[in-house]
């Protein structure tokens, strides 16, 4: 059979024009103990703003589900009319990792295809996992899409691409040996190029802490732009974060494009440490959100704030930059990225 590669598929940049984000409704107390009602108001508003821009569909178990989202939704004053529901249940909300990759190919009658790699809640940590595995086939099903399965553990959350050929990810996370410890590194760039469509795979090192992912990129660094990414610095060196954080910066000087270039590299702050009930979360500005009409950026109430929107701003002329106040939604351990899933147009 052949590989999506194989057949002109790639995975488009977040920025290109998008059919739709897809979300699955969040609903899971585990996630949030003790927190989840705070979170459906700032989810809401997220909603509202990717609404302005785009389709927003909505992954939810049931009717009731479905009429408590639409409450909150209403309350949001979100535009209903840009928002579906679709009922696939899911264990959890964590859509970036358990919904589809949608790769598309300029040549051939499929346009669009979804992969479907394996999905084990980043090495088993938080079972069962057995509803959100199965969401790309029905997302796939509903689109009337060709389905390609790799046959390994992947999440969405642990790669970045550049549209042109470039994919950025950690060692940390994709050679853990509690996502497919069979595999080594240059087997798993096979699948990556085979299934993702890129030639130049990029390798940063630790993520930053907190990360229950083991070091996904998407708090890390970003692309903005097919040759620019912005990448979080931690300036207080008496903190975790500072070492790994620096030697990632160093290593971005270093790497190069798929076009032999040197990469542009702006660096985003990272908020003051973030804690609850004890535990240091992974709040970071680069787990935001690019949609159609806006760039939806977490905030944490913290000084930092106003200068990782700024600097986001001049990254993005042709969109909005939407803070919204993550500093609850952070206990989850994720934040907007994480939560959305991009379907291109």
């Amino acid at each position: 059979m052949q590989t999506p590669a194989q057949l002109g598929y790639y995975f488009p940049a977040e920025w290109v024009p998008h059919a739709a984000t897809w979300l699955s409704w969040p609903h899971k107390e585990a996630s949030w103990p003790g927190k989840i009602e705070t979170v459906f108001g700032v989810y809401s508003q997220f909603i509202k703003e990717l609404a302005e821009g785009e389709e927003v569909c909505i992954n939810v178990n049931d009717e009731s589900m479905r009429e408590f989202a639409l409450q909150h939704l209403e309350r949001a004053g979100a535009d209903l009319s840009q928002i579906k529901f679709f009922f696939h249940p899911t264990n959890d909300a964590w859509c970036r990792d358990h919904g589809p990759a949608f790769v598309v190919s300029p040549k051939g009658n499929q346009r669009k295809a979804v992969v479907k790699w394996l999905y084990n809640a980043w090495g088993e940590k938080y079972p069962p996992h057995d509803l959100d595995n199965e969401v790309p086939f029905h997302i796939a099903k509903v689109r009337s899409l060709p389905v390609f399965e790799p046959g390994i553990v992947m999440e969405g959350g642990s790669v970045e691409f550049n549209g042109k050929g470039t994919l950025l990810t950690t060692k940390a996370c994709l050679l853990n040996p509690n996502r497919n410890p069979h595999f080594n590194q240059a087997q798993i760039e096979q699948k990556l190029r085979d299934y993702y469509g890129v030639s130049n795979i990029l390798w940063l090192g630790d993520g930053i802490l907190g990360d229950d992912t083991d070091g996904h990129i998407d708090d890390l660094t970003r692309f903005v732009n097919e040759d620019t990414v912005v990448t979080v610095v931690e300036h207080d060196k008496n903190d975790d974060n500072y070492a790994p954080l620096q030697e990632n910066l160093e290593l971005l000087h270093q790497l190069r494009l798929e076009t032999g270039k040197q990469m542009n590299v702006i660096e985003l702050p990272m908020p003051a440490s973030v804690e609850y009930e004890g535990q240091r979360l992974p709040a970071s500005y680069a787990n935001f959100y690019i949609g159609n009409a806006a760039v939806v950026v977490p905030t944490f109430r913290d000084p930092n704030d106003d200068k990782a929107l700024d600097i986001l701003t001049g990254c993005f002329p042709d969109r909005k930059v939407i803070g919204l106040d993550s500093s609850d939604l952070i206990w989850g351990l994720g934040s907007f990225h994480c939560l959305s899933q991009q379907e291109p147009a």
